[in-house]
């Protein structure tokens, strides 16, 4: 594709890089262009002279603008007509009753001229393949054989009228080339405008991102994502302080339960390889606090031996206002249970 010589669109000068973009070289400057405008202008004035140079029509036509060229640097199918002349080259028009005629495949002409308005471009085979070389496009596009007959047929229904270029056009390097290779296409070009409008938006954007940076101090971080940051780290540091919490209500359990079993394989038979019941478990709490009972207060020695001595608990037949009730000793229970975390706490920390 680098071979290509492709100009791209300046101005209003499509018809200078058409025809530069067919002979495939600097052929054609505009000065050149508008000395063959001016011919045909000079041309056309003696026809009209000779009609009389007092003529209605020949003073009209000296106040009217040149039709081959303005200032824009537009140049007329006549001008790119003669300037084709030099190098002995034809346009003869595509759909012409006389060239429809000839059923002539397009692949197997050379190169055609496109014109809408006043936009020209050039379609040319280089080597084996063939080539979209609008100036308007940012580089040569690649066109199969296959899709050139319906490339032309959409031209043609957009409203373009096509020329076929007859004659041998003057020998290039891209030609050459591409006769002993062939090339693929893996983007297509872009309008030069597409592209334009693009780096445009970008520029744009990239204004927008340095205001909003020089905004935040150059800390190049956006109100957006600094507040994903913010809440990203409370919930972290949330999840931290959780698994702290759970990691220290665990180790008190842990404790708890060294220190209730070493309290209670002091005092309590253990039953290996079987689990308590309720009701067993009632009834070894209920002795235990008894014991512990006995051993605080002891039982005053009585007149009389057959009777039975009554603890702080009491007997299953003793008076029900004297008996501990089971709410008691669970309560009981739990405050030994926290004695004994404190008190491994406090050991723990001794340590």
């Amino acid at each position: 594709m680098e071979s290509i010589f492709h100009e791209k669109q300046e101005g209003s000068l499509c018809a200078q890089h058409c025809l530069n973009n067919l002979l495939q070289g600097e052929y054609f400057s505009p000065v050149e262009l508008s000395s063959i405008a001016h011919q045909l202008d000079e041309e056309e004035r003696m026809r009209m002279a000779e009609g009389g140079v007092t003529s209605e029509d020949y003073r009209t036509f000296l106040q009217q603008p040149s039709g081959n060229m303005d200032d824009s640097g537009f140049f007329s199918i006549q001008v790119i007509s003669n300037a084709l002349k030099v190098w002995g080259l034809e346009l003869i028009l595509f759909n012409s009753p006389e060239y429809q005629r000839l059923r002539i495949d397009p692949i197997n002409e050379r190169s055609f001229i496109c014109n809408y308005k006043e936009h020209w471009f050039t379609v040319r085979k280089l080597g084996k393949q063939w080539f979209n070389l609008n100036s308007l496009l940012t580089g040569p596009e690649l066109i199969s054989d296959t899709y050139l007959a319906l490339f032309l047929a959409q031209l043609q229904q957009e409203g373009y009228s096509i020329f076929v270029v007859k004659g041998d056009l003057p020998d290039c390097e891209a030609d050459q080339l591409l006769q002993m290779i062939r090339v693929q296409q893996m983007h297509r070009p872009k309008l030069i405008g597409e592209e334009l409008a693009q780096l445009k938006e970008q520029r744009v954007q990239k204004t927008d991102l340095e205001r909003v940076l020089e905004a935040n101090d150059g800390s190049g971080m956006l109100d957006e994502d600094e507040e994903d940051l913010q809440r990203a780290l409370a919930l972290s540091r949330q999840e931290i302080d959780m698994e702290d919490e759970e990691a220290d209500l665990r180790r008190a359990i842990q404790l708890s339960m060294q220190g209730s079993s070493r309290n209670v394989s002091q005092d309590i038979p253990q039953t290996s390889g079987t689990h308590l019941t309720s009701e067993e478990l009632r009834k070894r709490r209920e002795a235990y606090f008894e014991k512990q009972q006995q051993q605080q207060h002891p039982p005053a020695q009585l007149s009389h031996p057959r009777e039975r001595p009554t603890t702080s608990s009491g007997a299953l037949g003793s008076d029900p206002g004297d008996a501990m009730s089971e709410e008691d000793m669970l309560q009981a229970a739990v405050t030994m249970s926290l004695e004994v975390v404190r008190n491994n706490f406090k050991t723990e920390g001794k340590k």
